[in-house]
């Protein structure tokens, strides 16, 4: 079979590979990318340690024949350069053969596959990593320990932090409430629309103008989290002095990181939309209830609860 055409978008130079011609089921390609969301020409990258991959034909492994094997390693760049389904094998009956460069080939089930790759684009791999159970375990493990010691300290000084000892804006609480929502739709999405997900990890973006509507409100949270971030860390910046300001971000990111865990894994469980509800109700109310800066200082323009000595600069306002 000349593979020249297909493999000619893989990262390396290729050429023509040594596969014999057997007459099996050639899926559709628009077909097979409708519903597998990738097809010939595609690029992968191993994350595992390696990829073993069957020097010949499927059908020669199947039927008992004596076959040879090739393995390609981590950090290698694959591609797609043929696709062939098996309708005789009970169990993963799509075969896959990929390259890695002219002397590298070889077939390897689609199951194997895609469990042991992840799609070259940057934002697959870190949507990939922040996917794995493993290091999800891991990362719940150590936001609670960190947030639990980091509210204890603040709390023992008496320091900033939001929701709790917050300054006089409303950014940090509305940074927090929108992790929180990203948090709910993007578990939102892996309930009701996991093929919609699974086609964006295929073929991500950052455009929320061109994917569809619930993607793009995802998308959306995600620009506004990073602009509010920027805009925390100016704020924070002028009203509270360097240390105070360092744990107050501190305390702040702790919250966000909770926060999306936490949310993330109740709205599997459908117990994320009342309990998002409830925590908007209280992040808004403990903000005018106990942050809300009604006074200015005439001095140095810092925001002040009640008339009195300025905390930032030590004047007097009556």
């Amino acid at each position: 079979m000349i593979l020249t055409s297909t493999l000619s978008s893989c990262y390396h130079n290729t050429g023509r590979s040594k596969t014999k011609t057997v007459a099996t089921a050639q899926p559709d390609t628009a077909a097979f990318e409708r519903i597998h969301h990738y097809s010939l020409n595609y690029n992968f990258v191993v994350k595992t340690d390696s990829l073993v991959l069957l020097r010949q034909q499927p059908e020669e492994l199947l039927n008992g024949m004596q076959t040879d094997s090739v393995s390609v390693y981590k950090h290698d760049h694959i591609v797609v350069a043929d696709i062939r389904v098996m309708p005789s094998t009970t169990a993963d009956s799509v075969w896959i053969q990929v390259a890695r460069d002219q002397e590298t080939f070889g077939w390897t089930r689609e199951q194997m596959l895609l469990a042991s790759t992840v799609p070259s684009d940057p934002i697959s791999q870190f949507i990939s990593i922040f996917s794995d159970t493993h290091l999800l375990i891991f990362l719940i493990v150590i936001s609670t320990i960190s947030v639990a010691y980091l509210m204890r300290t603040l709390l023992r000084r008496n320091a900033r932090i939001v929701h709790f000892n917050d300054i006089g804006t409303f950014y940090p609480t509305l940074l927090a409430l929108t992790v929180a929502t990203a948090a709910v739709i993007y578990s939102s999405i892996q309930n009701f629309e996991p093929d919609t997900w699974r086609h964006f990890y295929f073929h991500p973006t950052l455009n929320p103008l061109n994917v569809p509507p619930v993607l793009a409100i995802f998308l959306a949270a995600v620009w506004t989290m990073l602009i509010l971030s920027l805009a925390v860390a100016d704020i924070v910046r002028r009203l509270l002095p360097p240390a105070e300001a360092l744990l107050y971000l501190c305390g702040l990111a702790g919250i966000c990181a909770a926060n999306y865990i936490i949310f993330s894994i109740a709205t599997l469980y459908y117990i994320g939309y009342p309990l998002l509800a409830a925590y908007t109700y209280f992040a808004v109310k403990i903000y005018f209830k106990r942050a809300k800066c009604n006074y200015t200082c005439g001095k140095c323009g810092a925001g002040l609860r009640h008339k009195g000595i300025c905390p930032q600069c030590g004047a007097m306002n009556t």
